[in-house]
């Protein structure tokens, strides 16, 4: 099986891209820059993880995304949530923080991107990073929305590319674990919303990212 594989350096589409090279072929990693806050952290991520697999990566420039939107992952007059640990798991918290990072159909342009390289270099599928957690408020990480798109695409591509996520089903912990029996070297990844020297540690995506760690039983990880 050989993939293509949206990359964008963070926890999710790591471990789905490590779990893809198991199962077969990478033939492309793809990073999107569309102006968000962490673009430069994302890509020197994404980048790293693809030179030390040996993989060839390319970043798509998306400049139109981030011109069209108010999020604030690209508008820095708008506040980034933080959310406390413990309002994670909230609904109503979540669905604000969701509501306040959400750019418009984000993830569909970039899988019908990645189906375009795709189709052309002869790969049977996309892979993406989505997770379990996240899925509660972000329609577009979640079974339905992977089952939809693979409908569209049977149309769209000749060669009926399709997209796969080998961590959809897992919480955050989950997909740390998974990343652990891979070996997924994670001083390399970047997860966090803002584009700093170091990861925040108090934007939602740091937050459910160091609890994931914690959870596995890499504390040191999450000190460091």
């Amino acid at each position: 099986m050989k993939s293509i594989v949206l990359l964008s350096g963070g926890l999710d589409s790591t471990v789905s891209m490590a779990q893809a090279l198991r199962e077969g072929e990478v033939e492309l990693c793809l990073t999107m820059d569309y102006g968000q806050r962490a673009a430069a952290r994302e890509i020197a991520a994404a980048s790293a993880l693809a030179a030390y697999y040996k993989l060839a990566h390319r970043v798509i420039q998306l400049p139109f995304l981030g011109e069209v939107t108010t999020t604030s992952l690209v508008n820095r007059k708008e506040t980034i949530p933080e959310p406390a640990e413990e309002f994670l798991d909230d609904p109503q918290q979540a669905t604000a923080t969701a509501a306040a990072v959400w750019v418009p159909n984000r993830n569909g342009l970039f899988i019908n991107i990645a189906a375009c390289f795709a189709e052309a270099l002869g790969c049977e599928q996309v892979v993406t990073g989505f997770n379990r957690e996240e899925a509660a408020t972000f329609p577009d990480n979640s079974f339905d929305f992977l089952e939809a798109i693979n409908s569209s695409l049977a149309y769209s591509t000749a060669s009926g590319v399709r997209v796969v996520s080998y961590t959809a089903r897992l919480n955050k912990a989950e997909i740390v674990r998974l990343g652990q029996r891979l070996g997924v070297p994670w001083h390399l990844i970047w997860s966090c919303y803002y584009g700093g020297e170091t990861m925040c540690g108090r934007c939602e995506s740091c937050r459910r990212l160091c609890r994931a760690m914690a959870a596995a039983g890499l504390e040191d990880w999450v000190r460091r």
